[in-house]
């Protein structure tokens, strides 16, 4: 049979993964080698190298993580999980056996290669694979890019909850209301609110958190009960204060959390007996580990139950800005294996509503992927056609809340190789014999037939074609389906785009959304921004002048919070060499902006000073995880304390900064627990730029007394470093801005201090930026011949001419050119030329 939908879906979940494919209009899970519909997705490289995926590999990867305890080494791992949390990053996992490591892209491949396998009807080339909703760009990208190295030709992508709701529509006899999609899966959580109109069903906004999941579970389960257990019946003190052994410890001990948590989601209490030897691992005082212990229900909801409170915190957060409350949803759609804890279903009812049961949350979203995915055409290159068949185009809706839909049907005769009769009939019939059109004559034209769709069902159709003999004609494609009862709504943007900009008001680095291009805005969608300025000029040909357009993704609230406190998709460089002619400083720029159903973005910039337009093409970028970005995270939580016992100082105790403090806490608690892990990295990075958006905010919420002392503070420090390092020039500055500070305590201006203090901040800044600057000259000019100069006398010619302006009066305009010129002349070793003392050539647009 050719299929001309692409048919297929794939879960490709953080610990466990499915597949499935709509068979005769039904979605069906394709069963596993262990006949199972879901398969760990764990991939594991034995001695040979021979790579294995599922359940043998997971049984691998217990025995790995047992064993390491035996010397407490984990440098030979060659199993993996939950290299999904990694997707989009730049971490590798190393495999001994291998000799090599492999990526996520490469590891998550593997998988989608084996689910791929358990089809062995017909070869697949064409898939749907889920993403949750709150994957940034990159790592929808990812994701995409593991698909093609599986050997799938057409990747298609859709969130995860609205793949379960393709599922629950086709199931539910609610055809109005609010739908909310409670995703708790292995390693993230994502919730969805959809609004459903006559069975049309349209995602109108979301939340989540791409680190929040069964693998927190079994954290919580490892931290709050099996380690007090071994605490009180063995001696593990010095083992715990050695990081490697508890990260070993934690790792082995995971297996036996997740034992606890599937008994408890079925028994009222879990057992966990081990013998003599099954845990290698040995106490401080060289005891062998062994196990034995209850848990009752209530001791594990005291352990996970903040966890799962987390994932309800979320939902209500997103219920409340839509103004809606548990008791006006319609439905409660549960999808992840750790949803089938009593806990969470019992904590769902009390705070939210009763949680509707009737989809199976282990396979719902792969099923979803398949039912979408038969209301995609697959491309032509992915269709191999019997062209000694009559080849027949068909257009139809796939989807309908109609109980009859139109279709077209015509012949192709020029794809068509075999002999078509002078006269064809086709007859189109329901699969389940309850309807039929009779034989209606087609050509090459097109006919239309209305069909009848039985209600509330996914219609499969059969079209026979015959000659006017009454002979059966072979043709190609023999089938199609319609799904009757509800409509899948376009997919929508999962976060705000927006782009960094220098605000005028207030002088501050922050995030601006594209208007058009914000959260929930349904796909493809388009969006701009006008009349940004310019910072400096750019002089045409000039590689070193360039104005940055530097692209974010931000959650809900991220309008005009820093830029870095949202996630970085990509800059946009335009330099001298792309204008025509010169562009002056302040110059108008307006940006279009465009993001396709894939969510690839491409962009305008117009100048119309020059009447000239930039076109663009957004690539995502690689997130960095490494040992540098741990410390770079460990100066951040320590800024981040500062911060809140600054405001504590003075004497702000609201229930925002004690909330935050807590969230700081924790924070670095699980940091700490495996901060060079890569997915401790990402999640410590995600959940920090959350509370860093609080503290800014609570900082900038500030009361006259505080303002009026900061203000003072910064022109007394302004005014000594002027007297330290300035020249008659900054000291006319400083003097100039004498008045505006007196005017302001003289009107106790809250709304226009925080501006002034920024701008008295960046001239003592300045200042010591032109030391800087001069310090460069003169050591440049002692270490001369030490620097492998590309161009001597050029360079003896610039360091001559700085030092003369540093005689006649330095400036920062002045001497940047020929900072700029040295580094490019020489060679200063790692990080090559061109790399001078971080002195910005360019700029970010002002608005």
């Amino acid at each position: 049979m050719k299929r001309t939908t692409v048919d297929f879906g794939i879960d490709l979940g953080t610990t466990n993964s499915a597949i499935s494919k709509m068979e005769n209009g039904n979605p069906e899970s394709i069963r596993t080698q262990t006949l199972k519909d879901t398969m760990p997705s764990c991939v594991y490289i034995n001695r040979k190298k021979a790579i294995q995926v599922g359940d043998a590999a997971y049984n691998a990867l217990k025995d790995e993580k047992l064993k390491a305890m035996k010397n407490w080494d984990s440098s030979k791992d060659n199993s993996f999980i939950e290299f999904k949390r990694t997707m989009g990053s730049d971490a590798v996992y190393e495999s001994s056996n291998a000799e090599r490591s492999f990526s996520s892209i490469e590891l998550s491949a593997e998988v989608l290669k084996t689910l791929k396998s358990f089809e062995k009807d017909e070869n697949i080339n064409a898939v749907i694979i889920t993403v949750p909703a709150a994957f940034k760009n990159n790592q929808i990208d990812a994701t995409r890019e593991a698909g093609r190295e599986a050997g799938f030709d057409q990747v298609g992508i859709i969130t995860e909850p609205e793949a379960a709701a393709w599922v629950y529509g086709m199931n539910s006899e609610n055809k109005d209301g609010f739908w909310l999609v409670f995703d708790f899966g292995g390693g993230t959580f994502d919730a969805a609110l959809l609004k459903i109109t006559d069975g049309i069903r349209q995602v109108i906004d979301t939340e989540g958190d791409n680190y929040l999941g069964g693998k927190n579970l079994d954290e919580a389960i490892v931290d709050q009960i099996i380690l007090p257990y071994l605490k009180e019946n063995f001696v593990i003190d010095k083992l715990l204060e050695d990081d490697n052994k508890r990260k070993i410890l934690r790792a082995a001990m995971k297996f036996y959390a997740e034992e606890i948590k599937k008994q408890l989601s079925f028994n009222a209490e879990a057992s966990i007996l081990t013998n003599l030897g099954d845990i290698p691992g040995e106490d401080d005082e060289g005891e062998e580990f062994e196990l034995d212990f209850t848990v009752t229900e209530a001791e594990l909801e005291k352990a996970i139950g903040p966890v799962f409170q987390k994932a309800i915190d979320i939902s209500n957060k997103l219920l409340e800005r839509n103004n809606l409350s548990g008791d006006k949803l319609s439905a409660l759609i549960l999808v992840g294996g750790p949803t089938y804890s009593p806990i969470v279903r019992r904590m769902l009812e009390q705070q939210i509503c009763k949680p509707d049961t009737s989809v199976d949350p282990m396979t719902v979203v792969s099923k979803g992927a398949s039912i979408y995915a038969s209301t995609i055409k697959k491309e032509e290159t992915t269709i191999t056609a019997d062209t000694s068949k009559i080849q027949l185009d068909i257009t139809y809706e796939p989807t309908s809340v109609e109980e009859e839909e139109f279709v077209t049907m015509k012949i192709l005769a020029d794809k068509t190789e075999g002999d078509i009769p002078e006269k064809v009939f086709a007859d189109i019939s329901r699969g389940d014999g309850g309807w039929s059109s009779g034989k209606v004559e087609i050509n090459a034209i097109g006919e239309i037939f209305t069909v009848q769709l039985k209600k509330g069902n996914s219609n499969s159709f059969t079209i026979n074609l015959y000659d006017d003999k009454g002979n059966k004609l072979e043709c190609e494609p023999a089938n199609f389906n319609i799904i009757q009862g509800g409509k899948g709504g376009s997919a929508v943007l999962p976060h705000n785009i927006g782009i960094e900009i220098q605000d005028i008001s207030s002088g501050r680095l922050q995030f601006k959304t594209v208007t058009g291009l914000e959260k929930s805005k349904q796909l493809p969608a388009s969006g701009n921004l006008s009349k940004l300025k310019t910072p400096r000029q750019i002089r045409p040909g000039m590689d070193e002048d360039f104005l940055e357009i530097s692209i974010f993704q931000g959650e809900h609230g991220c309008q005009g919070s820093r830029a870095i406190h949202n996630h970085h998709v990509n800059t946009i460089l335009i330099t001298g060499s792309d204008l025509p002619s010169l562009l002056p400083e302040n110059s108008e720029v307006d940006i279009e902006m465009k993001i396709d159903i894939n969510q690839k973005i491409t962009g305008l910039a117009t100048f119309p000073h020059l009447a000239f337009t930039y076109e663009f093409e957004c690539e995502t970028k690689v997130d960095s995880v490494n040992d540098s970005k741990a410390g770079y995270l460990e100066t951040e939580i320590s800024k981040a304390k500062r911060d809140i016992n600054s405001l504590k100082s003075k004497g702000i105790d609201s229930e925002d900064l004690i909330k935050t403090e807590k969230e700081i806490e924790e924070i670095e608690k699980h940091f700490n627990n495996n901060k060079e892990a890569a997915d401790t990295q990402q999640q410590t990075i995600e959940n920090l730029r959350k509370t860093l958006k609080t503290i800014d905010k609570l900082i900038g919420d500030r009361e006259w007394p505080e303002l009026e002392k900061e203000l003072k503070n910064a022109f007394h420090s302004l005014e000594e470093v002027n007297r330290e390092k300035g020249n008659e020039q900054t000291t006319k500055l400083v003097e100039s801005i004498r008045p505006n500070v007196e005017q302001a305590i003289q009107d106790k201006d809250t709304k226009h201090t925080p501006k002034l203090i920024e701008e008295i901040n960046q001239i003592a800044f300045e200042l010591e930026r032109l030391e800087h600057l001069i310090g460069f000259i003169f050591y440049m000019d002692r270490e001369f011949d030490t620097i492998n100069w590309r161009d001597r006398n050029a360079a003896r010619h610039s360091i001559e001419r700085g030092k003369t302006i540093i005689s006649e009066g330095p400036s920062i305009d002045r001497l940047q050119p020929i900072i700029n010129n040295l580094f490019d002349n020489g060679d200063f070793g790692k990080g090559g030329s061109g790399q001078g003392p971080n002195i910005p050539r360019g700029g970010t647009l002002r608005g």
